[in-house]
């Protein structure tokens, strides 16, 4: 609530710094986190609780998800300067790992259509972006070395598709399975690529492996649950225990950054904005495609 409450008036003293923001390719995806957080924290509430709350108040938070992706997903399909072949980056997965988990929402409370249309948009747009991900077209801008930490979303809208298509269907069948083996590949393809998140500091950023590993986890455990062979339920074991140990040292981490060392925010360069669009010369613009594979220039 008091981040809520502070966004608020940062979009009523500095709305030109926010609209900045929303043109970003990297932070313009973060407008769905709270959302999001919102729809997991309806999901957590106490059945006690759940009982006597309507379902149509937990649903509530898929609104500015469906707004958002309205002018979001109209700008990929009509193109222009914020075409999805200019902007996609793996923080668009958060694009649309937010009709996954609204679509989760939606079917636990038994709105199954309603769960069944934000599953069907999440996968259309999930396809496309995973194409033009694969592509790596030279309009698409490439995260700095800082923000690496953000390739680990790949695994999270298969394994979110996976357990939400579970819980519209009632079981874990071949199209849960197939989404669930699609984020476990990525998840192997990670982490035989350790050298892409080494050498660059603490940051926030960090924060992007939880989610994807809490979410493959927990879809592991559905497929153990529903498979019940000793290699599935070691999987399920070890994937949880990772997740668990990450989440903790990212907190202690963050902590210590934050209240002892200060050094919370050390790559606020890699996604800043400025105040004012900037004028490149030709041959900063030739300096800046040849280093292409290391900085973000957005204006």
């Amino acid at each position: 609530i008091s981040i809520f409450i502070t966004y608020l008036l940062k979009c009523f003293f500095y709305f030109e710094a926010v609209k900045r923001e929303y043109q970003h390719p990297v932070r313009m995806n973060f407008f769905f986190a709270p959302w999001i957080a919102c729809m997991f924290l309806a999901l957590g509430l106490p059945p006690v609780v759940e009982a006597s709350i309507h379902p149509a108040f937990s649903c509530l938070f898929m609104v500015p998800v469906i707004i958002l992706e309205l002018k979001i997903y109209g700008q990929w399909l009509l193109g222009g300067d914020r075409r999805l072949s200019k902007m996609a980056n793996p923080s668009t997965h958060l694009a649309v790992v937010g009709n996954f988990i609204g679509s989760f929402l939606a079917a636990t409370v038994g709105w199954n259509e309603l769960a069944l249309f934000f599953w069907a948009v999440g996968l259309a747009h999930y396809l496309v972006l995973l194409v033009t991900l694969y592509q790596r077209l030279p309009t698409t801008e490439l995260l700095p070395k800082d923000l690496h930490p953000i390739f680990f979303l790949f695994i999270a809208a298969p394994n979110a598709a996976s357990t939400a298509w579970e819980t519209i269907v009632g079981d874990f069948d071949s199209v849960s399975r197939i989404l669930f083996f699609l984020g476990l590949f990525f998840y192997s393809c990670l982490v035989v690529r350790l050298n892409l998140f080494r050498g660059f500091r603490f940051s926030v950023a960090w924060w992007a492996y939880t989610y994807p590993m809490s979410a493959s986890a927990n879809a592991t455990i559905h497929y153990c649950n529903k498979v019940r062979h000793p290699f599935a339920q070691g999987l399920a074991v070890l994937l949880s225990l990772i997740s668990v140990i990450t989440v903790f040292s990212l907190l202690v981490s963050s902590l210590l950054h934050a209240f002892l060392w200060g050094t919370l925010f050390p790559n606020d360069v890699a996604i800043a904005i400025t105040a004012m669009p900037c004028k490149t010369s030709q041959s900063e613009k030739a300096d800046t495609g040849s280093n292409n594979s290391e900085t973000v220039v957005i204006v």
